[in-house]
């Protein structure tokens, strides 16, 4: 099972999104800053605004690239829209 997820920093207000088969882990690493993505090692810390379940890491690899995509972002704004209202 994998998780792709949905982080927005509190410090720039700016979205991440990326995969992983351990969403807590991932959320404790990110909000360390060690052995971070060099895109969010200084932009600590997160907040967790959305996460899905897929079967499979190429799923997860899929739906990242699409959430990553022009359509997926604007899916992805809509979404995280709902959640901080």
């Amino acid at each position: 099972m994998y998780f792709v997820y949905i982080l927005k920093s509190q410090k720039d207000n700016k979205f991440y999104t990326g995969i992983t088969n351990n969403i807590e882990r991932r959320l404790y690493v990110h909000n360390r800053g060690s052995h971070s993505t060099s895109s969010t090692l200084k932009r600590g810390p997160f907040d967790l605004v959305h996460v899905e379940t897929v079967n499979d890491r190429i799923e997860a690899r899929r739906l990242e690239k699409y959430f990553k995509s022009g359509a997926g972002r604007e899916i992805r704004d809509e979404i995280v829209n709902s959640w901080w209202h």
